[in-house]
């Protein structure tokens, strides 16, 4: 937990106001040449008596190719759980700028099944400054309890780079950390399709309205070539893909590299580690573009 207790905010976040309050931010800091310092925030953001959306969830279920099923993904509980997330990311004490956060991975532990039935306390906190060798890098947990009980049901950790930002006191990464493997792609299991409006379409049911996933136009505003799938999207998908894991209480893992560029094509490899007696240990995933063989995004998932 977080080192002094979360404020509580009303109601949820709006992260369109969010990313509008975060640009504002960055002008002020050009203007005046200021920072908020070396350290994080040592409280995080909390709301209570949250329930999913039956239709947006139902939305998000077609959109990343799952079945309607009375609990929630654990996609769309990171989804749920973001505009907390960029909340404590968007105050006024936070030292990196919020706009152009790279997002380079996600640890997620899905406990138990999450009824959207459920009313649920979400809580988000930011934590472990450290150095990259391209800027400097921090992690956001997210952790998801029934509403009024102190046990976590869900936890999520982003790892996020501000890219050529090195803040005073924080030790840059050697140039080997956080390098790229070396990568040869195997055969295809599937290939995704992946349209202009990719970026839109999962910005309407999660809400993440960053202009670098909208378009050409909003994506060149913060110096992409073109707009790019949303991470969580893709990685979400990804698990989707996997299927259906036995007991609903896994680990799911996801390390991006390279961004997919819309409108473009996603190939993926699912690979399982089967058991005797027809049980699974562990299922690893790998996407790349199969133009060039560049990796996108690997991971995997495995049960508690």
């Amino acid at each position: 937990m977080s080192a002094r207790q979360p404020v509580i905010l009303g109601e949820m976040p709006s992260l369109s106001k969010l990313y509008i309050n975060a640009a504002a931010q960055a002008a002020r800091r050009r203007v005046m040449g200021a920072h908020a310092g070396s350290t994080l925030p040592t409280t995080g953001h909390e709301v209570r008596g949250i329930r999913a959306d039956v239709g947006n969830l139902t939305a998000y279920q077609h959109l990343i190719g799952l079945t309607a099923r009375d609990t929630l993904p654990a996609g769309y509980l990171h989804a749920l759980s973001f505009p907390l997330a960029i909340s404590v990311m968007n105050r006024d004490d936070f030292p990196l700028p919020l706009l152009g956060m790279i997002h380079l991975s996600n640890y997620v532990e899905q406990r138990s099944p999450v009824l959207f039935t459920e009313l649920l306390d979400i809580e988000a906190r930011v934590e472990n400054l450290r150095g990259h060798r391209a800027g400097t890098q921090l992690d956001v947990v997210a952790e998801i309890r029934g509403a009024g009980t102190p046990d976590v049901r869900w936890t999520g950790r982003s790892t996020y780079l501000a890219k050529g930002v090195f803040l005073p006191g924080i030790d840059k990464a050697s140039p080997n950390t956080n390098g790229q493997s070396d990568f040869t792609p195997p055969d295809p299991r599937a290939v995704w399709h992946l349209g202009v409006d990719t970026g839109r379409a999962y910005a309407a049911v999660s809400g993440d309205f960053n202009p670098i996933h909208l378009s050409v136009l909003s994506a060149r505003a913060l110096g992409m070539r073109r707009s790019i799938a949303h991470g969580m999207y893709l990685a979400s998908r990804a698990l989707a893909d996997v299927g259906p894991v036995k007991g609903e209480s896994f680990a799911w893992t996801v390390t991006f590299e390279t961004p997919v560029f819309l409108p473009g094509r996603v190939a993926l490899e699912i690979t399982t580690d089967e058991q005797p007696g027809g049980g699974w240990h562990r299922s690893d995933y790998v996407a790349w573009n199969p133009r060039s063989g560049r990796k996108h995004f690997s991971g995997s998932v495995s049960p508690l």
